[in-house]
């Protein structure tokens, strides 16, 4: 009987390495980028086209490689960053596992230009699908420069599965943006298409954070520092007036190694409690430098997730760090015990001494006299005034006569009918809609009864609304009377810019769009002013997430957005005219029973169901 069990061949095991190593082109971004910064370059220069599909090129002045090390660096398991299984938990450098290379040059088109300073010439190497096509000296320049072409060019079903080029996009930027803010003494280029999208010189923390993110960027920090035993905190945190929605901004470093840690973002928040408004989440750049032997991060495949020793100890300060600074700089409020004595007074009525004022008694007043004199208090005296009493009553004289002429008054009533309302009430009644939890809306039909959800129903009017106005390119628009500026980062500059037409055809008008800031000049009509900015934080967001599902036309995806944004909110009470545009609405739409999302707008409740409902 033949043996069952035998081993892979490389370029199988490497492709199923490949896996797990390369996601997506951010992936493969991510892993040049570290080793560049582990060559211990100064300058890295990032090329990428069609969102990495076609090519992703990285350019670094480091230490290069020579021939041997050139050809071994595509070896499984091959790595210069630890020699022993005890290096894992002393591990200063980015990668350490030897699969990345080997596995991007299973997948790909993989080109390799490298030389020493020492050398005279270096090494340049071309590989495809694992397979070693050429390996010659060549005249270089000291570091190396990897390309890989044609990514996923023998895995299609993979490739298949990528998203749209501005979701790839998105995460190609986060990688690029995750590597310059760990070192930013080093220069990073960034260029996609042709086009410079970042240009970051060697700096200090802030500028780089500025230089990253643009807009009002610098004013919006607040810096926080504490260092103990356990660990040293550095960073900045944004005010909470510039919050988002998003978690665009939102970075943590362990020993210049970029994590996700839901247990420390809770720290974070926790310092905010009080000052954010419900669903809004702060920008925080906080950087930790532990020692290597507490932190465990072989933990996860893609080394974002780090196991701490002590992590209630990490927990605590992050918290009670992040709270001093926001109330050190009078972010957050505060109580002030050393309270200034000069305050309790008019500065003018320091000097002055407090008037008494005067009483006067009247010793001969007596109440019970026939002919009292009434005192009336006037200014600092009194005032004397007598009241005539006598003759009183010739007051009530000629009452008697008056009451006895009375004259009889009618009521008018209605005639009392049989039935409880109104022909008219009933009429009214039959299409008279209603609203429940402010949420749904009931109207009653011919079968039974119907039930709408608001939101949803809104949504898929709006959306068809959107959707037929960028088709048509015909959507009416609103003036305003100043133009509105805006500020937004450098990439979501570039995703505007591209999405310009489409958003002018559903009837914005843009006077400028600049590097770090566009000016509005015209919105919507179902749009108002300060909805504009969540509107467009909100669109980059879910496009450059895949959220909606993008997997139709751009076109599609943003009539789903600014749908999903502008729809009325459930818990939002609705007048009875509101309620019967939204039910009228809903089903002048083609597909009045889905939301744009593929969610039931509506349910019917029949007749028979409710009287099996009250059936006993």
């Amino acid at each position: 009987m033949s043996s069952v069990i035998q081993l892979l061949p490389d370029h199988v095991a490497n492709q199923i390495a490949a896996g797990e190593v390369v996601q997506r082109p951010a992936s493969v971004v991510k892993e040049l980028l570290e080793n560049a910064v582990d060559a211990k370059a100064t300058d890295i220069k990032l090329i990428v086209k069609d969102a990495g599909r076609s090519l992703i090129q990285v350019i670094d002045n480091g230490l290069g490689m020579n021939v041997i090390d050139a050809r071994m660096c595509f070896e499984r398991h091959a790595t210069s960053k630890i020699r022993h299984a005890e290096d894992l938990f002393s591990l200063y450098t980015k990668g350490f596992r030897g699969e990345a290379l080997a596995s991007i040059a299973a997948i790909a088109h993989v080109e390799l230009k490298t030389k020493q300073e020492q050398d005279e010439l270096g090494t340049h190497i071309i590989i495809e699908g694992s397979k070693f096509i050429s390996q010659d000296p060549s005249v270089l320049p000291k570091g190396t420069s990897f390309a890989v072409k044609n990514l996923f060019f023998n895995i299609p079903a993979r490739r298949n599965f990528l998203k749209s080029e501005t979701v790839e996009h998105r995460h190609i930027v986060d990688e690029f943006q995750r590597v310059a803010l760990a070192h930013p003494t080093i220069h990073f280029t960034f260029i996609h298409n042709g086009g410079e999208l970042f240009n970051l010189p060697s700096s200090n923390l802030r500028q780089r954070i500025v230089n990253l993110f643009a807009g009002k960027t610098n004013e919006k920090l607040v810096p926080i520092s504490e260092e103990t035993e356990i660990v040293k905190v550095q960073g900045f945190v944004s005010k909470p007036e510039f919050s988002k929605k998003n978690r665009n901004e939102q970075f943590f470093f362990v020993n210049n190694r970029y994590i996700k840690s839901g247990y420390l973002h809770h720290a974070v928040m926790a310092a905010y409690e009080g000052l954010l408004k419900d669903g809004m989440q702060p920008g925080y750049f906080i950087y930790l430098d532990v020692p290597p032997n507490t932190i465990d991060i072989n933990i996860h495949p893609t080394k974002t997730e780090i196991k701490f020793d002590d992590e209630h100890s990490l927990y605590a300060i992050l918290r009670s760090t992040v709270k001093h600074s926001l109330g050190q700089f009078n972010v957050a409020p505060v109580l002030d015990f050393e309270r200034d004595p000069n305050l309790d007074t008019p500065y003018h009525y320091q000097e002055k001494d407090a008037s008494v004022p005067l009483i006067q008694v009247d010793s001969n007043f007596n109440p019970f006299a026939q002919d009292k004199p009434t005192k009336s208090f006037s200014g600092s005296g009194f005032r004397e005034r007598k009241t005539e009493t006598t003759n009183w009553e010739s007051l009530y004289i000629g009452l008697k006569n008056d009451t006895q002429e009375i004259e009889q008054i009618t009521f008018e009533h209605d005639a009392v009918t049989s039935s409880l309302f109104n022909d008219n009430e009933i009429e009214d009644s039959k299409n008279r809609t209603y609203q429940i939890h402010k949420k749904y809306i009931v109207s009653s039909i011919k079968s039974g009864m119907m039930v709408i959800d608001q939101q949803r129903a809104h949504q898929r009017i709006l959306y068809e609304q959107y959707l037929k106005n960028i088709t048509i390119q015909q959507a009416s628009s609103q003036h305003l009377l100043f133009p509105l500026e805006l500020f937004f980062s450098v990439n979501e500059i570039e995703l505007i810019r591209d999405l310009k037409m489409s958003l002018e055809s559903t009837g914005f008008v843009f006077d400028t769009i600049e590097n770090d800031k566009i000016t509005i000049s015209g919105i919507p009509v179902s749009v108002t002013e300060s909805e504009v900015a969540i509107v467009l934080e909100e669109l980059m967001n879910d496009l450059q997430n895949g959220i909606p599902d993008s997997s139709f036309s751009l076109n599609d995806s943003i009539a789903k957005s600014m749908g999903r944004s502008l729809a009325v909110r459930t818990g939002t009470f609705l007048t009875e005219k509101e309620q019967e545009n939204i039910v009228n609405g809903l089903f002048a739409c083609k597909e009045p029973d889905i939301s744009p999302f593929n969610k039931p707008t509506f349910i019917t409740i029949s007749v028979d169901d409710l009287d099996k409902k009250f059936a006993i």
